[in-house]
């Protein structure tokens, strides 16, 4: 009888620690939290500042929000050391816990003057509440550009051309092993004898969509980042002078009669991402010190006579093509010091919003150019494997306009490079690139590239080869 009261006690004790369908756990009792609890709880943490603790330490409700955007991609996205298809719970995370913190732009409002009509058939004018302008342009171009880069990983859903070689693959050990500074990606296997026309084609195409993305992002960033206040403690801890920020041999470059971008980066050191990023903070410190004696009311400083007005314009004009190049040649550095202290200090919630989001939107957009890079170079070398290291590939669109630009000779805006004109057709090479691909392209359904239509008054959209003072940026 004791025998038997121990086995059922064992068989009982199994049964919780296995968790089957005999007894349910105490935890399988309760309910999964809804949605609504789920929501509750983040934006709980959310107005304390992400101090729980209730000690009134918590960051501001922008950084906070800021955040939790950052974070909520970190956890959802990764890495992403594959070119594939997001899985489906991820996705459908992404999409909804996005939507909670995008839903506070839409209380974020500003009058607006609108004509209303009385039962009397009097007019009046009287101020209406609407989504304030910045939000309404930007906001719903992210989400159709985070829209479409989910829309290009799912179309490798069916792919069978290429795939990852593991690490227990010893056969591969040595032959596609990467040599570059991230080892820890895997790298790409096709087949022998390469990728297929239609696939390569289809590869071609979906960077091209993703390159757009990557820039449409980038400006917004940009532009969202300049219209941010300068925070007093950044400017405090700023030199005297634009000289002692760039250094003796910088500043001589900068100010010398003729300037010339593409020699001052012949010169320049840049064989590391620590160095990028110092000269990247140097050119913009010195920016800000030369707008804010530009607008000092009293003209006391310490450039004397001896350098007019017009001479300092030009030199901020030279520093703002120095850091458009940069952003445009190394577009995977972090996040300058100017930048990180504007996020920081940052008190408007919908540009708070607005910066996170874009940000992650050209860091994924980067990354899948990265992957798609990966494997076009390994489809190269499975084509030409006596060549050893090979060249990035260039898209037909690149090849293309390396070849009409050789041609023309004239200067390219970044405007006409993008194409982001509002009323700009398909021009004949977009054309050609579609029918070619278009068997593959309907099979995968990829996302075609938009026109992307950004704010006229972001100074990272001027020509290059104008003489132009960015007096968006002031």
């Amino acid at each position: 009888m004791i025998l038997e009261t121990n086995n059922n006690s064992m068989a009982g004790l199994k049964s919780r620690l296995s968790n089957d369908s005999g007894v349910k756990s105490p935890r399988s009792q309760k309910n999964q939290p809804s949605d609504m609890e789920l929501m509750k709880e983040k934006f709980a943490k959310l107005l304390l500042g992400e101090d729980m603790s209730g000690g009134g330490k918590g960051v501001s409700s922008a950084l906070a929000l800021s955040n939790a955007i950052t974070n909520l991609a970190v956890s959802v996205f990764g890495e992403m050391k594959r070119l594939e298809p997001m899985p489906a719970d991820r996705k459908a995370k992404w999409r909804k816990e996005i939507g909670w913190l995008l839903s506070v732009t839409d209380h974020i409002v500003e009058f607006v003057p609108c004509k209303q009509i009385s039962k009397d058939g009097t007019n009046m004018e009287v101020m209406i509440t609407k989504q304030r302008s910045d939000l309404l342009m930007n906001n719903p171009a992210l989400r159709k550009l985070d829209a479409m880069l989910i829309d290009c990983l799912d179309g490798l859903a069916d792919q069978s051309e290429f795939s990852y070689v593991s690490k227990d693959d010893e056969s591969q050990e040595g032959k596609n092993s990467r040599k570059d500074d991230k080892w820890w990606i895997p790298t790409p296997k096709v087949p022998p004898n390469g990728l297929s026309d239609p696939m390569r084609k289809w590869l071609r195409f979906q960077k091209d969509s993703v390159n757009q993305v990557h820039k449409a992002a980038m400006a917004i960033n940009a532009q969202v980042l300049s219209e941010m206040e300068i925070p007093e403690s950044y400017i405090e801890s700023l030199p005297k002078n634009g000289r002692a920020s760039l250094g003796d041999s910088i500043y001589k470059s900068i100010t010398e009669e003729y300037f010339d971008p593409d020699y001052f980066f012949t010169t320049m050191d840049m064989s590391s991402e620590h160095k990028i990023l110092d000269l990247k903070d140097r050119i913009e410190a010195s920016v800000v010190i030369w707008r804010r004696k530009m607008n000092a009311k009293d003209g006391k400083s310490s450039w004397g006579i001896a350098v007019s007005f017009e001479k300092r314009e030009i030199f901020e004009e030279r520093a703002e093509v120095i850091l458009l190049i940069i952003k445009q040649r190394f577009p995977g550095i972090p996040q300058s010091t100017l930048d990180i202290s504007k996020i920081q200090y940052n008190r408007d919630v919908g540009q708070a919003i607005l910066e996170s989001y874009s940000r992650i939107i050209e860091s994924r957009a980067f990354t899948i150019m990265s992957r798609i890079d990966d494997v076009l170079q390994a489809d190269a070398m499975a084509q030409n494997p006596s060549s050893g290291a090979v060249k990035r590939p260039l898209s037909d669109k690149e090849e293309l306009g390396k070849l009409n630009s050789a041609e023309n000779g004239a200067a390219m805006t970044l405007l006409d490079f993008m194409g982001w004109t509002p009323d700009q057709e398909d021009n004949d090479t977009k054309k050609d690139l579609k029918e070619d691909t278009t068997k593959y392209i309907d099979a995968k359904s990829p996302c075609k590239p938009h026109n992307i239509v950004t704010n006229k008054r972001f100074s990272y959209l001027e020509n290059l080869g104008m003489c132009r003072s960015p007096t968006a940026r002031h």
